[in-house]
């Protein structure tokens, strides 16, 4: 991976989370999904959450987004599945990022998931 971030793994409990907080998200509050949207809401200052799928091909379709996060200190997250991640966002195929950008009533999870990364970077 390109760049002075880190990639850490992200426990199993965090990326569960980051898809539930997805979800209720795109049900209560507003989300952007694929990379182009969540380069957008990053680069607009609206994200308050990123969430990359792990399993981009090739990788630098994302690897710009741990960096873009970093700069605007927006919490970003790693979970397995573009699948996963797409359904969680309502959509009929996979996607490889999705960035909430109102937390409706995931306010809390993305809260707890925000600082579990700060404490998973140290």
């Amino acid at each position: 991976m390109p760049g002075p971030h880190v990639k850490f793994e992200t426990p199993k409990e965090v990326s569960d989370q980051a898809y539930k907080a997805v979800q209720i998200a795109r049900d209560t509050g507003k989300i952007r999904k694929g990379v182009n949207e969540t380069t957008k809401a990053l680069e607009r200052d609206q994200a308050k959450l990123v969430v990359i799928a792990e399993d981009v091909t090739p990788p630098e379709i994302v690897a710009h987004l741990p960096l873009l996060s970093e700069e605007k200190g927006v919490p970003y997250v790693y979970v397995p599945s573009k699948k996963d991640l797409g359904n969680a966002a309502g959509l009929p195929v996979g996607s490889s990022s999705v960035a909430i950008t109102e937390e409706g009533d995931a306010k809390a999870i993305i809260e707890s998931i925000a600082k579990t990364v700060k404490e998973l970077k140290k």
